[in-house]
């Protein structure tokens, strides 16, 4: 059973559409129980960082979240689920993220020819040895849409990289904690093979 939590955040419908796809069980839910009986949990999120982390405060489910973690649940950010991971955003200073890894969320730098927010396929650059990538050739390319970017704090956290106005830290993996700044789910069939490696784990 896969436990997608909702917290009023954006594309969690393309999220379960894709599990289903992949033949889960998958269930969509702010209640505590039900996420930490799941196999695993995913924080999807579109919008900005501040209003996120007030709706997961709200809620109570920031603590759930440290709960999945401690429990060594697979744990999977998808792009604004990846950011609120960290310290704290460019987007919202002031605001605290849930501070689960080291790093911040910066805006990517304006340049001449780049359009911000960015959205679109780019490439990435896969380390060896990545779970969630385990099987997906180098320089694949997912859907990316942000305005903002991962400089995550431990080099040996980062999963794959990418280019785009300034080197772009586009997943990471940390135990039981996993997270990509594109979208797994509008990312085609490479996207839907990252998403089985995580069921999978």
């Amino acid at each position: 059973m896969v436990a997608i939590i909702d917290y009023d955040a954006g594309n969690i419908k393309s999220v379960e559409k894709a599990l289903l796809h992949l033949g889960e069980e998958v269930i969509i839910t702010r209640d505590r129980e039900q996420i930490l009986n799941s196999d695993k949990v995913i924080l999807p999120g579109v919008g900005a960082f501040g209003d996120a982390m007030e709706k997961l405060r709200s809620y109570g489910l920031d603590k759930v979240i440290y709960e999945v973690v401690e429990r060594k649940i697979p744990f999977l950010g998808i792009c604004l689920g990846l950011q609120l991971l960290f310290e704290k955003s460019d987007e919202t200073p002031g605001v605290k993220g849930l501070g689960i890894l080291p790093g911040e969320i910066l805006r990517i730098p304006d340049k001449e020819g780049i359009k911000i927010p960015h959205m679109g396929w780019n490439s990435v650059k896969i380390k060896e040895n990545v779970r969630i990538f385990k099987d997906v050739p180098q320089d694949s390319y997912v859907y990316f849409v942000h305005s903002y970017y991962l400089k995550a704090g431990r080099e040996e956290d980062v999963a794959a990289t990418t280019e785009y106005s300034t080197l772009i830290h586009a997943a990471v993996e940390h135990d039981n904690v996993f997270a990509c700044q594109f979208h797994p789910e509008k990312s085609s069939e490479i996207g839907l093979k990252i998403l089985k490696n995580f069921v999978e784990l």
